[in-house]
């Protein structure tokens, strides 16, 4: 059977609008094998990682397990650990680490404070520090998820990591395997599809520089996926690939007549002033497919389609 990122390549499905929505990451080292669901099927805590899913639901905090690329032989618990929790709003995108002797002291994090933006108790509680050095590329590699982000994600965290690249993690899960390899590169929080190595150098090079390149862009995590597909069109538009220009400020379900796909109006705001309204339509990709290799159940994956981008005028921002 073909593997599901192939047949998504192969029918040219868009990957814009469809990264995983997070306004923070919060990651945590977990060396050896994942299972489907890595929090509660890894060498972790089982009942912790319960916990960790618990706290985080509704923060606008997505918990994520990494380790280094590389062979993945259970070598006991770690006596430490790293941490990374990134947030990825625009104007307030930061990345902070610690290390850490025992996961169970994640629990002590104020997740609604986390998912805010606000970076104390990260610090105060984990006596974290901003991150020094380069932006960190995550490389989804989960297999048990998926096998297309193992056999495609694997090599690819593995080259990278061969290459001499600092910041380079295997992840468990970035959603939307048939686009492996996928990659979530931070503190920016956009997302990557059908990368290649060169592709990730190129990303990393931009984020040292504040900018961010279209290429494969699946979107920035911090908004929903009409508002993802609404910046990135937008960035096209006006030629704007500044990381922190754009913020999306307004999404709104659009009227719908005699049944249509869902639609929402999405407003985008440049740092500037300048504002535009974007009309992104639900659609479906067809023909059916089995949107996963680990189903053979055939389905139309829902597509966000940008249907027309709109420069406001000022005098039209308050209508």
């Amino acid at each position: 059977m073909s593997r599901c990122a192939t047949v998504s390549r192969d029918l040219d499905e868009p990957v814009s609008g469809t990264a995983a929505t997070a306004r923070t990451w919060l990651l945590v080292e977990q060396p050896g094998p994942w299972g489907a669901r890595a929090l509660t099927s890894s060498h972790l805590d089982p009942a912790l990682g319960r916990s960790l899913e618990a706290a985080a639901k509704g923060t606008g905090v997505r918990v994520a397990l990494i380790r280094r690329p590389g062979r993945h032989a259970d070598f006991g618990t770690p006596a430490v650990r790293k941490v990374y929790a990134a947030h990825t709003m625009p104007g307030n995108a930061w990345l902070h680490a610690a290390t850490i002797d025992d996961p169970a002291r994640l629990l002590d994090l104020d997740f609604t404070a986390l998912g805010t933006g606000d970076q104390h108790t990260f610090d105060a509680t984990l006596q974290g520090r901003p991150h020094v050095g380069g932006p960190l590329a995550l490389v989804c590699t989960n297999g048990k998820r998926d096998r297309c982000c193992a056999l495609l994600g694997r090599p690819l965290a593995n080259d990278l990591a061969a290459s001499g690249m600092s910041g380079i993690w295997e992840v468990t899960h970035l959603g939307g395997h048939r686009f492996s390899p996928t990659v979530l590169v931070l503190p920016h929080g956009y997302a990557y599809g059908r990368v290649e190595a060169h592709t990730v150098k190129d990303v990393l090079h931009g984020v040292q520089e504040g900018r961010v390149v279209p290429e494969g862009c699946r979107g920035r995590s911090a908004w929903e996926r009409p508002g993802q597909a609404a910046e990135l069109a937008v960035r096209t538009a006006a030629g704007e690939y500044a990381a922190d220009a754009l913020s999306v400020v307004r999404t709104e379900n659009a009227v719908r007549v005699d049944g249509a796909a869902a639609r929402w109006e999405v407003v985008v705001a440049h740092a500037d002033g300048r504002h535009w309204r974007v009309i992104v339509a639900q659609g479906a990709s067809l023909p059916p497919r089995a949107e996963s290799c680990g189903t053979s159940v055939l389905g139309a994956p829902a597509r966000m389609d940008v249907v027309s981008v709109h420069e406001l005028e000022p005098t039209a921002l308050a209508s």
